[in-house]
């Protein structure tokens, strides 16, 4: 791909952004492109440098402030007419309290997303509670006599002290996998008020 091409699907790409944000970025990765060629490497090379234009987008997706996006897709382009203003109003109580509703529900999901994260986080730390109590276990049937008891105790703190090694790399994962989910929910959201423009 040749920096004509790359530069032209960028700004289809970003079509929905106000027209002096796509001017500034598409400028941007000119400049950059003209930047690596000055590098003694070829035009395809430097626009392959860059990555794929997916990747451009997402990354400039992720560096506009949401509110910015909203106020662009917001803004009427004209005046609205009277019956659109009534259909609106008459319409208000059927469309606001669907809006609301499904906000509550994303917002449900979410925080039982949270909910289950913290609740593997609680077993773990439940595990290594019963690792601690099976090393006192030790001590205790070691006063008592009762070398069975000690092993059986040995062995238990053992085992739960490597559940809780285990439980703890599954918790990483998952806190891991749910702060990248978040990010891909809000870029989504970012990108589907972009849209594209007709």
């Amino acid at each position: 791909m040749n920096k004509d091409q790359f530069l032209e699907e960028l700004r289809k790409k970003l079509s929905g952004l106000p027209q002096e944000d796509i001017d500034e970025r598409v400028a941007f990765y000119s400049e950059m492109i003209d930047d690596r060629m000055e590098e003694c490497i070829t035009e395809e090379e430097a626009v392959a440098s860059l990555g794929t234009v997916d990747s451009v987008v997402e990354q400039i997706m992720s560096e506009i402030p949401l509110t910015k996006l909203v106020k662009q897709k917001v803004k009427p382009k004209g005046k609205m007419k009277a019956w659109e203003v009534v259909l609106l109003v008459l319409g208000a109580p059927v469309w606001i309290p669907l809006i609301i509703a499904a906000l509550a529900i994303a917002l449900s999901v979410y925080i039982v997303i949270w909910a289950v994260v913290i609740s593997v986080y609680a077993v773990n730390l439940s595990v290594a509670a019963g690792a601690a109590s099976g090393l006192a276990g030790i001590f205790i049937y070691l006063k008592a006599g009762n070398p069975a008891g000690m092993l059986f105790s040995f062995g238990a703190a053992i085992a739960l002290a490597g559940l809780t090694i285990l439980l703890f790399f599954v918790c990483k994962w998952i806190t891991k996998a749910v702060i990248k989910l978040t990010g891909r929910i809000f870029l989504g959201t970012k990108t589907s008020f972009v849209g594209k423009e007709a």
